[in-house]
This record gives C-alpha cells, structure tokens and sequence, in this order.
C-alpha cells in the first residue's frame, strides 16, 4: 500500500490482506492532540461489529479515518488489501443523521437513488433500472410508501432508514454505520437490527458505531471496546467482559451497571 501521513515505510505486511478492514498503527490528531493512538486492527469477514467505548473515545472518528474523510497523522487502512480509494465500490456508509443537510430540496427516493452513482458513473442520468433498485431498498427498510417525500418532512427514523436503504442499494461487501440506532423509535432499531442479520447472513461485514451496552450481546457478534487505544477486539462471549469493560470506561459506573445486565446474557 501506499504511505501515509508520517507512516511512510510501513506497511500492512502482517496484517491479513483478505480481512474487510484491516488497521495498522493508525492515529489521528485534531490541532495536534490525538483522538486516535497506534490502532491496529483486523477485522474478519461476515461479522456484525460493534465499535463501543465512552463518549470522546474516538469512535466516529475511527470511521471516517477509514474512510479518508478525515486525514491520519499517521498509519494504514487497507479494505480487502487495498487502499481505501481502490475500493470504494465495495464500501458503504451511514453517516451520523446529524451531520446531513436534511432541508436540501430532494425526496428519499433521490437520496436512495444516489447510492447507484458509483456503479453508473458521476455523468449519467439515474434511470429506471436505478431507481426501480432504490425503490426496493426502501421497501427492505420499509418506507417504501415515503419515495416521493421530501426528506425534511420526514421523522428522525424515517432519516435513518433512508440511509439505510442507500447504503443497501450500493450492493456493498463492508459497511460503516456511524450510531445508526441513535435517536430512533423502537420500529425504526428493529428495522436496523433486522437488516443488519439480513447483511450478515449475506456473507457481509458490518462495523457499527454504538453506545447502549445493553444490547451488545443482542446485535452484535464481534466486538471493538476503543477508548483512544484499542482495549480488546474479538468475538463478544470472549471480549465483552467486566475486566474490559472497566478498563475501558473507568469510573462511569452507570454504564457499567448496564453492561453487567448485559453480560449476563452472556452467560446464561
């Protein structure tokens, strides 16, 4: 792979270059102080991935590092082998709801239908082969009926699921969800989880930006708790433990209540 930043020289040669996401010695620093430090990472295919830690851990941050909206200050991100910009076609993105310009003047059906353009080409027009694939991505995401509304006239879930339904229509082999099931209706998580298990069961790798830890156990097969650094990254029966878990949030013992009930689950 090309060098980066202050990475030139390295390389990903120990990391495996079959792995969807595979992080080497990344960090990232805004007006030099580091949000991320020496991250390394490897995730393995058909995993449904939750990436957990504290608010201010670096989480979102990771993401976008990834993705190389953000710069690195240092490090590598190789996508199947390959940098990130050789392999756009085989990634798609959720962003956060709240970093969307909801009041730009297009309906959901347009928004969806705007997932096809890596596919079609920036210089031709959506046909009906595209849209007539974004309609039945709404319809997996179930707002089908909403096509022809204008995306600020819809609720905070029917947002989401939009994304959803254009990160479907990629036809992607990774996905990034930057806090999918943040500030949703109970319909709209059970949506996400639904079509989260219908990815997986695909053969497709999903990372997840995500804070209840009460539901860990529930949606999630792997598991990345961050907090700057990588704490642990593995299979959740073997990761998620109370060990980790403090190590991670230190003293934040609400949320380590939540994690406890959730651990339970684990063990039963």
């Amino acid at each position: 792979m090309a060098p980066s930043g202050d990475a030139a020289g390295e390389d990903l040669s120990y990391h495996s270059d079959t792995a969807p996401l595979a992080v080497h010695d990344l960090t990232v620093a805004y007006h030099r102080k580091p949000v991320l430090w020496d991250i390394d990472l490897d995730i393995p295919e058909g995993k449904l991935v939750g990436i957990v830690g504290p608010n201010g851990a670096g989480k979102s941050t990771l993401i976008k590092a990834c993705l190389d909206l953000i710069p690195k200050t240092s490090g590598e991100v190789g996508i199947y082998g390959k940098p990130y910009r050789q392999q756009r076609h085989l990634v798609g993105y959720v962003p956060q709801r709240e970093s969307v310009d909801w009041d730009f003047p297009v309906s959901a059906l347009d928004v969806v239908a705007m997932g096809t353009y890596r596919q079609l080409g920036w210089f031709r027009r959506v046909g009906a082969k595209q849209k007539q694939a974004a309609m039945e991505a709404l319809k997996q995401v179930g707002i089908e009926h909403l096509a022809q509304r204008q995306i600020s006239q819809l609720s905070g879930g029917q947002q989401q699921r939009i994304f959803l339904a254009r990160a479907l229509v990629q036809n992607a082999q990774l996905y990034f969800m930057d806090e999918p099931f943040a500030a949703v209706d109970a319909a709209t998580e059970q949506a996400i989880v639904k079509l989260l298990q219908s990815l997986n069961g695909e053969g497709k790798t999903c990372l997840v930006v995500h804070h209840d830890l009460a539901t860990v156990t529930q949606y999630f097969d792997w598991v990345v708790l961050l907090n700057m650094r990588v704490v642990a990254a593995g299979p959740v029966a073997e990761v998620f433990t109370q060990e980790n878990l403090h190590k991670t949030y230190g003293g934040q013992l609400g949320l380590l209540n939540d994690a406890a009930k959730a651990l339970s689950y684990v063990t039963r």
